[in-house]
């Protein structure tokens, strides 16, 4: 059931990034008076649609993809000659309906956000010190040059008073390179350096996590947090006098304790409470560990933002992912981040399905991710793509002439198949990860 659910909802996702990029394509073709024969969902033979003036509207049987096709598009169409074809338009009409379409899906990501952010806006409480490591990982690039739980990142890579955004900026790009990191502890500066570890899932890893408000998400039936009187949403403060500022503390702690009684101190609806628990081994056989029966997340505050304060958010999430995306290509060209992190279409279709069941918010969010991820990779400079047209086009521009079409039929093939050797590698991954999650 949930495969089908999953191929309905990447349907949806997918088929609304195709209709904007599409449409901006066609919308500036229109207004420069190109002639658009087929505006085409997907690729292949024509199931069904309809026509509109000189334009058919269709369903291709291949849903993967779209296309607008335009009179003498390409040298040699029958079309070429006619003063509405693509050709005949002066080369910068040319480029603008080149980068219609990923512009469109850039205006579409920034817009869902903007929406979603007026109706529910996700945010951590304030902390009381920008850059404060709630947890290190023993035996962690962090671990090893000598951080812990409570130092304050004061500078990373050049970047003082780094949020965590920031931090985490840098730590994800900067798997295999050393970042030189200043830090404050007990009111003294202390530098080191930090090189984060590849993760082929999480890109560059260093071992360290913020200092956030911790809070009770799930009580479990029958374990001694709910004899203790542990609620959902009470805010943990210390375990047996140690301050929790990380889930992974509280797991630390647990685990630690030996199924001796721990004493917890939190808080509800603003006042102090104190009680003490005991631990249980549970867990699959050869996996025990010591529990209390809770499940716990970072405290997370919703609010509602009005109009430009949601735009402004919005566009500074999008910059930030954005950021991330051109981050992590490089760090494949410089071979310090793994390919295996690429998402094809199988690996999309669980995340579509997985966000719509986990509600409007997830998938809108997941939307605007993946129409912001689809402009970047159109615009980059791979021939049939629209970044490799802006390119062709950008170097006639230069030369005031145009190239010789066997060195276009060439970059063409030539980007043609390096597309399709993207596109196996992807769905090769994709099916590796099911067959060999972790």
């Amino acid at each position: 059931m949930n495969i089908i659910e999953n191929i309905w909802w990447v349907l949806v996702l997918i088929g609304v990034m195709i209709m904007i990029h599409e449409l901006g394509h066609y919308w500036a073709a229109r207004y420069f008076d190109v002639k658009v024969e087929t505006f085409s969902f997907g690729f292949g033979p024509r199931l069904f649609g309809f026509r509109r003036g000189e334009t058919d509207f269709r369903v291709s049987a291949v849903l993967f993809g779209g296309y607008v096709k335009m009179a003498g598009e390409q040298p040699g169409d029958e079309n070429a000659a006619d003063p509405r074809s693509f050709l005949a338009k002066p080369r910068w009409q040319r480029l603008v309906i080149a980068f219609a379409g990923p512009l469109m899906n850039v205006v579409l990501a920034v817009v869902l956000l903007t929406g979603l952010f007026m109706v529910t806006f996700p945010k951590h409480p304030p902390a009381k010190l920008s850059g404060l490591i709630g947890h290190v990982t023993p035996d962690s690039p962090a671990g090893r040059a000598g951080l812990e739980e409570g130092d304050r990142i004061l500078e990373i890579d050049g970047v003082a008073n780094p949020t965590w955004e920031r931090i985490m900026l840098k730590e994800v790009a900067g798997a295999g390179r050393d970042l030189a990191v200043t830090i404050e502890r007990d009111g003294k500066r202390q530098y080191v350096v930090v090189t984060p570890v590849l993760d082929e899932k999480l890109g560059g890893v260093a071992g360290w996590t913020e200092a956030l408000e911790i809070q009770i998400a799930v009580i479990q039936k029958g374990m001694d947090a709910e004899r203790a009187g542990l609620r959902r949403g009470d805010l943990l403060l210390s375990i047996n006098g140690h301050p929790v500022r990380s889930t992974q503390k509280v797991i630390e702690l647990i685990k630690t304790s030996g199924g001796q009684p721990v004493e917890i101190v939190y808080e509800r609806q603003g006042g102090q409470n104190t009680v003490r628990v005991t631990p249980v081994l549970s867990g699959a056989r050869g996996q025990e560990r010591y529990m209390i029966g809770v499940q716990m997340e970072p405290r997370v505050i919703f609010t509602r933002l009005p109009l430009l304060e949601a735009v402004e958010q919005s566009l500074h999430r999008n910059l930030t992912n954005a950021t991330l995306i051109f981050q992590f290509l490089e760090g494949i060209i410089e071979r310090r981040m793994s390919p295996k992190q690429l998402e094809g279409p199988i690996r999309i279709a669980q995340l579509s399905g997985d966000a719509a069941r986990s509600g409007p918010a997830t998938f809108i969010g997941l939307m605007s991710m993946v129409s912001l991820n689809l402009a970047i990779f159109n615009l980059l400079p791979i021939p049939i793509l629209d970044g490799g047209v802006i390119l062709l086009l950008l170097i006639e521009m230069l030369l005031r002439r145009d190239l010789s079409l066997p060195v276009k039929e060439t970059v063409v093939k030539l980007g043609f198949v390096f597309l399709m050797v993207v596109v196996v590698f992807v769905l090769y991954n994709d099916i590796s990860k099911i067959l060999l999650p972790g």
